[in-house]
């Protein structure tokens, strides 16, 4: 039976080759691992997405090459500073002057009202799980349109107030200062052409009708697998069930045509299939895992990058302080019997100190990551102005795990024991990784332990994070901007995605994260931000692993490929082959 296996796994794998598009002499033909989910700018907020959709849309302002703190213009004439005259003395207006030259890919001219309603659509649209946070704090100063109920709290009045046109010139008014903006807008500042997106049935710009696309599902916008920016590629095609997708070259780019005659990018989640893709000429780039790289390192037809900085904090495992116990399965009898836990187990500090002592860090550097990872001793990575590395830091001492849980609820966790579930995304192999070796080190400590691993495919795994039914899960956060509020508000603050997810509040964080994003003195932010590392491992709210690297490999023909942290995929712009 084996033996059989072991062809058809053969099998799987040379006809996924076969299949494979075949390789044309300038279309760049690259391999990821993850899938789109859609092509509409205020519903994408995965990394794989974004990583194609920085092809196709221009924004406002862009970073410069493989910098984290130089901008360049794009959309707009220049980039503003308080120098210019474009950023107000107060830092809470700034002006972008629109080129007039630039074309969408339908022909139409890109004009102001394009950005200004752009961004507007942006604020309104506030999908569940989306990324209209990013915008709506710095602008608007609120992170969502809507209350817990799900109630809509906005006032369209404030949006128009805003987001202004005179003339050519994009006007934002923020509501406070925000250190941060110029490094969103370079990131997320998509400009969609208006006339394009209200003729196909998408939001016509006015207060009457906003509500009406309020969190609208991501499968009724048109936008879902079309496009019409104004990028250096536009989006030829979909192929939503075979996991393709074919772009093609805009010959008519702002900024000159475009090396390649075109893009296809295609899924392919078996890793050793990948590998030998590449290594065939199938493919011309491949995200291969740090795991794989060692097989390929000798190949002279491959460039290897496996040190790639990157803004990211994964895997993290997070404890849920208020875990929804209705019909939920994961805490097992709901009490602390040694056949579940309660909702409130998480809460003991004492527990958290010791699931956060009982985890091998190193082992997990060397065997996920082949020793190619810096620790994480919080959310904020290498890359940042406050980032140290002597920052405090849990590390792997069964002995001290072991007195923390004799302390936990007074003696009876030690005493009854525990069952509960730890879950992770399902093609995630560094987070599942890190959850068998937590489990196996808490498990040693107890025979009355017993924690019991699922996977959970990642539509489903968002829900459950969502509505707090996992006691105990596994996550990462990539940077959608750099800067260090990009990962202490979603970690630490209350208002934050995964401190909501857990139900975590602490209101010092909250004073000194909202005061950091506010100060405009450089200084005064890394000494703000280094306080809120300090106060974050007091509070032992997560437990940080390692803040891992990028890993492209692509063939020796491929020139010009430029990485930046924030790209979340690659800018083929700059792009060429060579015979």
């Amino acid at each position: 039976m084996k033996k059989i296996l072991s062809l058809l796994c053969v099998f799987c794998i040379f006809s996924l080759i076969s299949c494979a598009p075949k390789q044309q002499n300038n279309i760049l033909t690259v391999a990821i691992v993850g899938e789109a989910e859609s092509f509409d700018p205020v519903f994408s907020y995965d990394g794989f997405t974004h990583g194609v959709l920085l092809n196709i849309y221009d924004t406002l302002i862009k970073f410069k090459g493989s910098s984290l703190t130089e901008f360049e213009p794009l959309i707009a004439q220049e980039v503003p500073t308080r120098e210019n005259g474009l950023i107000s003395p107060d830092g809470k207006t700034y002006v972008f002057n629109i080129r007039k030259d630039i074309k969408f890919h339908d022909g139409s001219p890109l004009t102001a009202e394009d950005a200004a309603y752009s961004l507007k659509r942006f604020l309104i649209s506030d999908a569940v799980s989306g990324p209209s946070t990013l915008l709506l704090e710095p602008i608007l100063g609120v992170t969502s349109t809507r209350d817990a109920k799900g109630a809509i709290t906005l006032d369209y009045k404030t949006v128009e107030e805003a987001v202004q046109v005179q003339g050519d010139k994009l006007i934002i008014k923020l509501k406070r200062p925000f250190a941060p903006l110029l490094s969103i807008l370079a990131r997320w500042s998509y400009v969609i052409s208006k006339d394009w997106a209200v003729k196909n049935g998408e939001w016509d710009g006015t207060e009457a009708t906003w509500k009406n696309y309020n969190n609208k599902g991501k499968g009724e916008s048109y936008l879902f697998d079309k496009a019409n920016g104004s990028g250096p590629f536009m989006l030829q095609r979909w192929d939503n069930a075979a996991k393709r997708i074919y772009l093609t070259a805009n010959k008519d780019y702002i900024l000159g045509a475009p090396k390649l005659d075109g893009v296809q990018l295609i899924t392919v989640p078996e890793q050793s299939t990948m590998r030998l893709m590449l290594e065939s000429g199938d493919i011309d780039i491949a995200e291969i895992a740090p795991a794989f790289t060692d097989q390929i390192a000798d190949n002279p037809d491959l460039v290897v990058q496996d040190r790639l900085p990157r803004l990211k904090t994964d895997p993290v495992i997070f404890f849920t302080f208020n875990i929804n116990p209705e019909a939920n399965p994961d805490i097992g009898s709901g009490r602390l019997d040694g056949k579940g836990i309660p909702p409130d187990f998480f809460q003991d500090i004492n527990i958290r100190k010791a699931f956060a002592n009982a985890f091998d860090y190193d082992a997990f550097v060397n065997d996920s990551m082949g020793g190619k990872a810096p620790r994480a001793c919080g959310p904020v990575p290498p890359g940042l102005a406050s980032y140290e590395k002597s920052s405090p830091c849990y590390n792997f001492d069964l002995k001290k795990a072991e007195e923390y849980f004799k302390k936990a609820y007074n003696g009876k966790v030690w005493e009854n024991g525990f069952t509960f579930t730890l879950t992770y995304n399902t093609g995630s192999q560094m987070r599942q990784t890190a959850c068998e070796i937590l489990k196996r080190n808490i498990e040693s400590l107890n025979p009355k332990f017993n924690i019991e691993l699922r996977g959970v495919p990642w539509a489903s795994f968002l829900e459950k994070t969502q509505a707090s039914k996992m006691p105990l899960w596994a996550r990462g956060w990539i940077a959608d901007y750099p800067d260090e509020h990009n990962f202490v508000f979603p970690f630490l603050h209350s208002k934050g995605r995964y401190a909501v997810a857990q139900s975590f509040k602490d209101p010092a964080l909250d004073a000194l994260i909202d005061e950091a994003v506010r100060s405009t003195d450089p200084a005064r932010r890394i000494k703000l931000y280094r306080r809120i590392q300090d106060l974050s491992y007091n509070a032992a709210a997560q437990i940080y692993t390692i803040h891992s690297p990028g890993v492209w490999v692509y063939r020796k023909e491929v020139k010009g490929f430029t990485d930046n942290p924030v790209f979340m995929g690659i800018y083929f712009y700059p792009i060429y082959k060579e015979a």
